[in-house]
């Protein structure tokens, strides 16, 4: 199993975009409530978010590797 088709597995599974929206959202809502002065905790959780962004980002791109018709192989 490649790892375009290990990411498109993840992906296909309900219950990761359920969790992955759910971690983001608590995330954001831990920055947005935070306490008005408390910029380290603001900042740690942003980072977070990003952090889950990130992630799912890069899994949807390796699930898309292998779908280009035109894969650029080094010569024999």
């Amino acid at each position: 199993m490649s790892n375009a088709d290990a990411a498109r597995a993840i992906l296909s599974i309900p219950l990761y975009a359920e969790l992955m929206d759910e971690l983001e959202a608590a995330a954001v809502n831990a920055a947005v409530y935070a306490k008005y002065d408390d910029h380290e905790a603001r900042q740690a959780h942003l980072a977070q978010a990003r952090a889950i962004r990130d992630l799912r980002s890069r899994i949807e791109v390796i699930s898309k590797e292998d779908q280009s018709g035109d894969r650029k192989k080094a010569p024999a």
